[in-house]
């Protein structure tokens, strides 16, 4: 099997056809499981006349009502501590996770099965096989092993693989760097965020990763993984390859991955998932090219049916004909691109924080930068971009003149301040990272105040 590059070859080039047919079967035994033991999901099965005998292609599934993170919430409001889409007795589970949530915002609480932990390990296994991981790596995980469900699944998964594993919880940046190194890590997986932490933290300490034995590094958590600025950036500070993926706690584990191919965007695995993309506004189906919302539809976690869940994740789907890798399953075209209430509006402006980042990680002299909003003169929206510049021989007005020019140009002309500040002042993150401070006292537009409610 290691010659091939298809951890599950029968079905990552299945003829659409049968996909489709596989799609339908699984979408039937979910919605029979879900009407049958979740009496909040069976209800709104109901008021909309689906049942299982009723749905006899994919489009059926639009017949479904969708699902939010605020009836997910409710639910755990109603019936505490983990809701009212529950399958399964509690005692049966033998995992707990949560969301890594924000201050003062009750997070997402999950259970999981064995045979759900099972699934989860082996949707990593289509990732990690697919992007050239075998068992013969050493692998790195730069991870902080807490309840937040982050790259649990990918651990156990490696394990599934053969690999030898190495989590790297309760350490500071430099020892992960240094134990990468010493124990001869072949992959190493992080955020991209934080493997660019890790990259500058080596160059402090005299480590040269790219000499070192990493070829390659698993990405996940953000969108900046399929940004090309940044992922060129990691790369060429590691010397190795970069793979995205991306995962949600709500469905346990990852749903999309990069193959070896590297196509610019992640393959959906769409034998255990349907992954629609909608008008975020309309809810109406968008095609190929068009960017919309990724509303997902799960098949392999039994404790929680997720039917038609908004993730809220704007997405470009394009046919899998896209790369040559060979696999059926459609792409993302540039991963998750982002997500829809992170958009902000700026004096009319839609500002989008990759889009951002993107042409931040085009000067590679910035090592860290955050997004700041605020009002100015109590009535006047202004955006500005902090960065940290470490050589001190850099030309740092050059650098923020073009990286001003270059933000206006990409956005209708709307002026960016951009300042340098002191290295060592911007926050860092191990996890999610969180660069947009918004402190603004009246945001945008009341448009945007609908979106962001």
């Amino acid at each position: 099997m290691d010659d091939s590059p298809y951890w599950n070859p029968r079905h990552e080039t299945m003829p659409r056809e049968d996909l489709d047919a596989l799609q339908v079967r699984k979408l039937r035994n979910l919605v029979e499981w879900a009407d049958a033991h979740v009496p909040w999901q069976a209800k709104r099965l109901r008021d909309t006349g689906v049942t299982a005998d009723t749905i006899a292609g994919v489009g059926d599934l639009r017949r479904i009502p969708l699902m939010t993170r605020e009836d997910w919430m409710e639910g755990q409001v109603e019936d505490p501590p983990f809701g009212t889409n529950v399958a399964a007795p509690k005692d049966l589970a033998i995992r707990y996770h949560l969301t890594s949530g924000t201050t003062g915002r009750t997070p997402i609480r999950v259970l999981d099965s064995m045979k759900d932990w099972e699934w989860i390990a082996e949707m990593w296994c289509y990732g990690l096989w697919g992007f050239g991981v075998r068992p013969s790596d050493t692998v790195f995980v730069a991870f902080g092993y807490s309840t937040f469900i982050g790259f649990w699944g990918l651990h156990y998964a490696c394990e599934k693989l053969g690999c030898l594993t190495m989590p790297g919880g309760a350490m500071t940046t430099e020892q992960r760097v240094r134990q990468i190194v010493e124990m001869g890590a072949s992959v190493v997986c992080s955020t991209p965020t934080y493997a660019l932490r890790m990259a500058q933290e080596a160059r402090q300490l005299g480590i040269d990763l790219a000499s070192s034995p990493v070829e390659r590094l698993i990405l996940s958590g953000e969108p900046a993984g399929s940004i090309p600025a940044t992922k060129k950036l990691i790369e060429d500070e590691w010397g190795a390859k970069a793979g995205d993926t991306a995962g949600m706690t709500e469905l346990g584990t990852i749903m999309v991955f990069e193959c070896a191919s590297q196509p610019g965007g992640t393959h959906i695995i769409e034998d255990h998932y349907i992954e629609e993309v909608l008008d975020p506004i309309t809810d109406r189906p968008v095609g190929y090219g068009e960017m919309g919302e990724r509303v997902v539809t799960s098949f392999g976690r039994a404790f929680i049916p997720v039917l038609r869940y908004r993730t809220r994740d704007l997405v470009v789907k394009v046919p899998a004909s896209t790369c040559s890798c060979g696999r059926t399953f459609d792409i993302y075209d540039g991963g998750i691109r982002g997500r829809v209430d992170d958009m902000k509006l700026v004096r009319g402006t839609n500002v989008y924080p990759r889009a951002v980042e993107a042409l931040v990680r085009e000067f590679k002299e910035i090592d860290e930068f955050q997004i700041h909003l605020y009002t100015a003169e109590g009535r006047r929206d202004e955006i500005e971009v902090l960065v940290e510049i470490p050589d001190p021989n850099a030309d740092g007005d050059r650098i923020l003149s073009d990286l001003a020019r270059e933000l206006a140009g990409a956005h209708e002309a709307l002026r960016f301040d951009v300042r340098r500040v002191e290295v060592g002042t911007l926050p860092r993150f191990e996890l999610k990272a969180k660069r947009v401070l918004d402190e603004r006292t009246v945001i945008g537009s009341e448009g945007e105040r609908r979106v962001q409610a």
